[in-house]
C-alpha cells in the first residue's frame, strides 16, 4: 500500500500531539509519510507550563514535550526554524521561507495563535515590531526575554487579567517584583468568572503582592516610566508584559482562499473548506470548543490521526467541555462549565457561598439536579468532588451547601471521594489527556510504578500540571497497598 504524504504546518502543542498519535497508530510508518514544520528551532514544549517556569518551580528542560532525537526516532520529517509562506491547493504543494517546498496529499494547519497587541501608544513601532522593555508571555524566547529583563525588586506592569496574565504576574511577584494588573473589565477572568468570583480571586491574589487597576486601559507606554492609564492615574514599570489575548494565526488559511472568520473554520472531521486540509488547536474555529486551551487541541489531534491513518474514518470531533484551571502558587481556582448562569435562568438553580476573608468563594448552577457549571476558588476538596460529578453527569446529593463546603451528604446518591485513591476508576484524573484513574491503575500494574514512569504510560500530568497532585496520590496509595 502506498502511503500519504501528510505535512503538519505547527509544531507546537497541536502539532507535535498530532503527530505522536499518527506515530502512535503508524509506528512503522507505513500509511503515513509525515513531515511537521516548526518556526520555532527548540523541540515541542508544553506552553501551558511556561508560568512556573517563569515562577522559577520548573527548569525549562521539565516542560519539553521531545528530545533532540525524537523526530529520527519516529521517523517524521521535522523542519525547524522554518515557516510556510504559502499554499498552493491546485498543486497541493507548500512553499517554506527557506525556499524549499514539500508536497501534500493531506495538510494540517496548527500555527496556533499570536499575542494580541493593544492599540495602546509606544508599546510598538511603525513595523509592528515592540518598544524595548515591552514583551508578550507566548513562547519560551518570551519566556527568557522575561526573566533577564525583570530584575528582583523591580516594578512590572502587566496587560491583561485573563488566565495567562495573571500566571504571569503571579510568577513575577513569587521573583520578588512588584506587579501591577491592568485590566478593562470591572473583574478578572470574566470569560470563566462571575463578577464576584473574580473580586474574591484579586483579593486573593492582592495577599500575594499583586496590585490591580480594573476597568481602565493603558493609554500610553513610556519606556523607563510605565504607564499613563485612561483614567488619568500612572503605573510604574520597568517592564511591560503584555498577556491580553491572542488572535489565531489564519493568514496562510487566507490567502490560500479557505473560509475564515475568527479561526479557520473545520467541520466535525476537523475538515476546512478544502477536504484535504484539515486544521486543529488554536487557529481552528470549531463551534463545540474554544481556542487557548490545550485539552481540546490534544482531543482534536486523536480525532484527526485516526481520520488520517485510517485506524477510524468514522472518527468524529464533538466539541470538549472544558476546564479551566489557574495554575498559580497558592491560589486554587477551577471554573467550568455554564458557570456564569443567572438564578433567572428557567430551570436553573445557583448556589454560591463568598468566604472573602480566608479567599474562598464557590457556585454552582444546577440544571436537573446535575451540575452544570461551576466556580471554585480555595475550595480544593470541593473542587474534587464537584469536578468528578460534572465529569460523570451524576445526580447531586440533597446538601448543597455541604457539597460546596467539601463534605458529602450520607443520604446522598453521589460519592464524595475524600483523596484521590478514594475515586472509582471511572473518574477522569487528568482531564488534558482523559486519563481515568482506572488507566493509572492498569499502568501501574504494567510497570509504571512512579509518577514520571505514570506520565510516560498514560501522559497524565504531561497538560496543565493540575492532576500532579492526583496522580501522585494515586501512585501513593498503589505503593502501599501492592
Amino acid at each position: 500500500m502506498t502511503s500519504r504524504k501528510v505535512v503538519v504546518l505547527g509544531y507546537g502543542m497541536a502539532g507535535s500531539r498530532l503527530a505522536e498519535e499518527i506515530r502512535r497508530r503508524d509506528p512503522e510508518a507505513r500509511t503515513v509519510e509525515l513531515t511537521v514544520v516548526g518556526a520555532e528551532r527548540e523541540p515541542a514544549y508544553n506552553r501551558v507550563l511556561l508560568s512556573s517556569v517563569l515562577a522559577g518551580t520548573m527548569k525549562l528542560d521539565s516542560v519539553r514535550l521531545h528530545d533532540e532525537d525524537w523526530a529520527g526516532r519516529q521517523g517524521v520529517d521535522l523542519r525547524t526554524g522554518v515557516t510556510a509562506v504559502r499554499i498552493d491547493r491546485a498543486h497541493r504543494v507548500v512553499h517554506l521561507s527557506d525556499g524549499s517546498t514539500v508536497d501534500y496529499d493531506g495538510l494540517v494547519l496548527a500555527t496556533g495563535a499570536d499575542p494580541w497587541i493593544p492599540p495602546t501608544e509606544g508599546l510598538c513601532f511603525d513595523d509592528g515590531s515592540l518598544a524595548p522593555g515591552v514583551v508578550t508571555f507566548r513562547t519560551l524566547a518570551d519566556c527568557d526575554r522575561i526573566l533577564s529583563a525583570a530584575r528582583v525588586g523591580a516594578p512590572v506592569a502587566v496587560l491583561g487579567g485573563g488566565l495567562l496574565g495573571l500566571e504571569a504576574a503571579r510568577g513575577l511577584a513569587g521573583r520578588g517584583n512588584l506587579v501591577t494588573v491592568v485590566h478593562p473589565p470591572e473583574h478578572l477572568m470574566e470569560r470563566q468568572l462571575d463578577a464576584e468570583g473574580g473580586k474574591a480571586l484579586a483579593r486573593t491574589l492582592g495577599e500575594l503582592g499583586i496590585d490591580f487597576r480594573l476597568g481602565t486601559t493603558a493609554a500610553r507606554y513610556l519606556p523607563g516610566d510605565g504607564l499613563k492609564l485612561a483614567d488619568d492615574s500612572h503605573v510604574q514599570a520597568d517592564l511591560v508584559v503584555v498577556s491580553a489575548g491572542v488572535r489565531a494565526n489564519t493568514a496562510l488559511a487566507v490567502h490560500a482562499g479557505l473560509a475564515v472568520d475568527r479561526g479557520v473554520l473545520v467541520d466535525d472531521a476537523l475538515r476546512t473548506s478544502d477536504g484535504r486540509v484539515h486544521a486543529i488547536g488554536d487557529c481552528a474555529q470549531h463551534p463545540g470548543t474554544v481556542s487557548g486551551l490545550v485539552q481540546p487541541a490534544w482531543e482534536q489531534a486523536e480525532v484527526l490521526a485516526d481520520l488520517l491513518t485510517g485506524t477510524d474514518a468514522a472518527a468524529r470531533y464533538r466539541g470538549t467541555a472544558v476546564l479551566t484551571r489557574l495554575k498559580a502558587r497558592g491560589v486554587d481556582l477551577a471554573a467550568f462549565g455554564d458557570a456564569q448562569a443567572g438564578q433567572d435562568d428557567a430551570g436553573t438553580e445557583v448556589v454560591s457561598v463568598s468566604d472573602a476573608g480566608r479567599g474562598r468563594y464557590a457556585r454552582i448552577v444546577v440544571r436537573e439536579n446535575k451540575i452544570a457549571g461551576a466556580i471554585l476558588l480555595g475550595a480544593p476538596e470541593a473542587a474534587a468532588t464537584v469536578t468528578q460529578l460534572y465529569d460523570r453527569s451524576t445526580p447531586l446529593p440533597d446538601d448543597r451547601l455541604g457539597l460546596l463546603m467539601g463534605r458529602g451528604t450520607p443520604g446522598g446518591s453521589a460519592p464524595v471521594a475524600a483523596s484521590p485513591a478514594d475515586l472509582p476508576a471511572s473518574a477522569v484524573v487528568c482531564r488534558c489527556n482523559t486519563v481515568s484513574k482506572g488507566k493509572l491503575v492498569e499502568a501501574w500494574r504494567s510497570g509504571a510504578t512512579t509518577v514520571p514512569e505514570l506520565a510516560r504510560a498514560t501522559r497524565a500530568t504531561t497538560g496543565c500540571g493540575s492532576c500532579a497532585d492526583a496522580v501522585c496520590g494515586i501512585a501513593d496509595w498503589l505503593t502501599t497497598t501492592a
